[in-house]
């Protein structure tokens, strides 16, 4: 069975959340027969059939952004041509671009859209995209929630319950390679004994500015892994609140950052907003036996952490009760110690990246018979 995956950006040119979802996707589909495809924009301009791990991704040329989306000339061609082999297009949701592509080919294929998030910020843009944006929704086979949490709470997806399906995120804990001993006495020197850790892009949503904000009179060592257009300003909010064990590590190489989780004490992950849909680095936690700390927001971050389970779960933009949260578990190791091996149960029982696969297949099947 072959399957084309559409997305406005991929590996090796971003490396966020979607990416990591098809990669995952299409690197699993092998054992189950699915042959998966990946096309998608790239500034380093057009390319069909090249390879990236064991599988075949396309690039059309990236003309121009606007409003945060990116359009292509050559993506219409490019999509006709390599759609027409497909058994199944998969999208990959938010992306206008990929609604006027979509309606553009007039292709008769099987499609399946992956809703990985609302749109949250761009609210004046989204009332002139809504009638596009429902219209695709109405047009597609099957849209895919991936987790039940965020299917109930999205207005969006309230509309089409009729197609909706809900397939949790997976990671393959095979793709998490061992540390050597050198890697991780180097971070246990720069950092310590104990501390928090949290991995993600520094953006608008994460909620790092509550950290920083719940860190004040504490002395609790927090590294911040990844980079982000707020990284000046996160640095410049804790020069100004005074905190001296704050570590901003920038982006990091994959064998530093499994450092940090198989050191690290707990995985806070204090977003505020909606616009983050599932907590990848939540998972990546529990994979790792860590307590979890994150936000009720209504979005997969409490599907992943369930509160007094698998961590805690506080109120969004709360500094004080982040604060609450972090202090216990440090004054708790043997309940930190039992929410990160409930951390670790609950991902293998609903997380795996075979999981997922197999989900995706059994409804790729599905829609061709």
């Amino acid at each position: 069975m072959k399957i084309l995956h559409f997305f406005k950006t991929y590996y090796p040119d971003s490396f966020g959340g979607v990416e990591q979802v098809i990669y995952h996707l299409a690197e699993g589909g092998a054992k189950y027969n699915l042959k998966s495809e990946v096309l998608y924009l790239s500034r380093r301009g057009s390319a069909r059939n090249e390879s990236y791990a064991n599988h075949v991704t396309h690039r059309s040329n990236l003309d121009f952004y606007f409003a945060s989306t990116g359009f292509s000339i050559s993506a219409f061609r490019d999509f006709r041509d390599i759609a027409s082999a497909a058994d199944v297009v998969h999208y990959h949701f938010p992306w206008p671009f990929m609604d006027l592509v979509h309606f553009c080919c007039r292709l008769n294929k099987p499609t399946v859209v992956t809703y990985h998030s609302d749109i949250v910020k761009q609210k004046w843009l989204l009332r002139l995209y809504a009638p596009l944006m429902h219209t695709f929704l109405s047009s597609v086979d099957r849209i895919v929630a991936t987790s039940p949490n965020y299917n109930s709470t999205s207005k969006v997806l309230q509309r089409f319950q009729n197609k909706v399906s809900i397939i949790p995120i997976g990671l393959d804990a095979s793709e998490y390679g061992r540390v050597s001993e050198d890697k991780r006495k180097e971070w246990a020197n720069k950092l310590g004994g104990r501390f928090f850790l949290f991995i993600g892009a520094l953006r608008y949503y994460k909620g790092l500015h509550v950290l920083l904000e719940a860190l004040v009179s504490l002395d609790y060592p927090v590294a911040i892994v990844g980079a982000g257009p707020l990284e000046d300003n996160l640095k410049l909010l804790s020069a100004k609140l005074s905190l001296k064990n704050v570590h901003f590590l920038g982006a990091l190489p994959d064998e530093d950052k499994n450092a940090l989780l198989e050191l690290s004490f707990c995985v806070v992950f204090p977003s505020h907003l909606r616009a983050e849909a599932f907590g990848i680095s939540l998972l990546e936690g529990a994979l790792y036996k860590k307590p979890l700390i994150s936000c009720e927001i209504g979005s997969g971050t409490t599907y992943v952490n369930i509160d007094e389970l698998t961590g805690l779960v506080v109120p969004p933009d709360n500094p004080l009760e982040l604060r609450k949260a972090m202090r216990r578990l440090w004054n708790n190791p043997e309940l930190a110690e039992s929410f990160g091996m409930q951390a670790e149960a609950r991902y293998k029982s609903y997380f795996t990246a075979d999981l997922m696969v197999d989900k995706y297949r059994q409804l790729y099947e599905s829609l061709l018979t």
